[in-house]
């Protein structure tokens, strides 16, 4: 909780990226072993989902950083610099890109988790028809699938409920089919 009263004085009560006032949380920016207030900054939850890539990326509302990226705060400074890079493809995130100067050991600490190196799309699970997958959804097949390995075939218009998503590869979900767990791919379901 002190953390937090430092980072609301250091922030005036705004998000340090964009000056939103709204759904304020404490950010630790990695890679950190302890949070500290030098490591975390206040941010909006707009702002940190877009940062953890659990939304996509909106380039409107990081404009905001042609003004913020010039915080005297090093934290700050690094993620500005990671969006940016993600922005890269943008004039006006390039441009400000090309002026924003970190110091070696600042500039080291924003190139460390590679965010640098991807670009600002952001995948997800998705059903056939483009509906966005969670865990715990309940989805359909819309085709019936013999599920190799076994003498288990899934009908169309299967139920499967409470589905996990398999990390690393958005083209396929977990579920369990007759209490079998297998793996289904996205192109043959959509959300129940």
């Amino acid at each position: 909780m002190e953390l937090e009263k430092q980072l609301q004085k250091r922030s005036g009560n705004k998000c340090e990226l964009c000056n939103s006032i709204i759904d304020l949380t404490i950010y630790e920016v990695p890679p950190t072993s302890n949070q500290n207030i030098d490591n975390c900054i206040y941010v909006c939850k707009t702002c940190k989902d877009q940062i953890e890539k659990t939304e996509q990326l909106s380039a409107d509302h990081w404009k905001v950083l042609s003004d913020t990226m010039w915080s005297e705060t090093p934290a700050v400074q690094v993620v500005a610099w990671r969006m940016l890079s993600r922005l890269r493809n943008e004039a006006w995130a390039s441009d400000n890109l090309e002026i924003l100067y970190l110091d070696d050991e600042n500039l080291e600490w924003a190139k460390k988790t590679g965010d640098h190196e991807s670009d600002g799309i952001v995948e997800f699970h998705q059903d056939i028809n483009g509906t966005r997958l969670y865990e715990g959804d309940t989805v359909v097949l819309i085709k019936t699938l013999d599920v190799k390995g076994s003498s288990l075939s899934a009908k169309l218009g299967t139920v499967v409920k409470n589905i996990r998503l398999v990390p690393g590869n958005v083209d396929q979900i977990e579920g369990k089919i007759e209490g079998q767990t297998i793996v289904i791919l996205t192109k043959y379901l959509r959300k129940g």
